[in-house]
């Protein structure tokens, strides 16, 4: 993918360091202990609950990367840690709002079907030498309408005027946040077989981190 210096990523001058106890990446631990505590809420009924847990995930996502960048906290470990919360969220909220028979189960399949494929080229990517891919910003803007959608879906669950009102606003970021997503998957895989292509046999070779 050619667009490497793309604005979601980091600065030229942004230092990736490997430490690991930094304010960034304690939210973003916080993020991930969060994950079963909202699916045990939504999974419950405890909707106002699970809105406000999904509300503090939204801020803690925010802080951590704004924190990082602005402290110079950048590091690998809250690379890894921040795109790994997000997926679970919303694997674990896909999984919840389908059980409460809020959304159908293939959407469920869509979403966790995506992230199975993009996996794989984790491996192949590690036995040329590379780490994971950085996360790219159609990635970013995916999460930001999947993880709005569901706090309205939650929302439209019901009767009344604020029930209607939310659904045709949360499907809308659903179908907007469903395309991006795939259409971010096709580019980490296009950009994962350029780099794999490029090296040079089975030598590994210093890539992205």
């Amino acid at each position: 993918m050619p667009d490497q210096n793309d604005a979601d990523q980091d600065p030229p001058d942004q230092t990736v360091s490997d430490r690991i106890w930094t304010i960034p990446n304690a939210l973003s631990a916080l993020r991930l202990l969060l994950v079963p505590t909202f699916l045990w809420l939504i999974l419950t009924h405890h909707d106002g609950w699970a809105l406000g847990t999904l509300m503090v995930s939204g801020i803690t996502d925010y802080l951590d990367g704004w924190l990082a960048r602005r402290w110079d906290q950048v590091s690998r470990v809250g690379q890894l840690l921040d795109p790994l919360a997000d997926r679970l969220f919303i694997i674990s909220t896909v999984f919840g709002l389908a059980v409460r028979g809020i959304i159908p189960w293939w959407l469920v399949a869509l979403v966790i079907g995506r992230d199975v494929l993009v996996s794989f080229t984790i491996p192949a990517l590690a036995s040329r030498g590379y780490g994971p891919l950085p996360v790219h910003f159609l990635g970013k803007a995916a999460t930001f309408n999947l993880l709005y959608a569901f706090p309205l879906l939650l929302l439209a669950d019901g009767t009344g005027t604020l029930a209607a009102t939310a659904r045709p606003i949360a499907w809308a970021f659903v179908w907007w946040g469903l395309g991006l997503y795939w259409w971010a998957a096709w580019l980490y895989l296009r950009q994962a077989r350029e780099l794999i292509r490029a090296a040079p046999g089975n030598q590994p070779m210093t890539g992205p981190v």
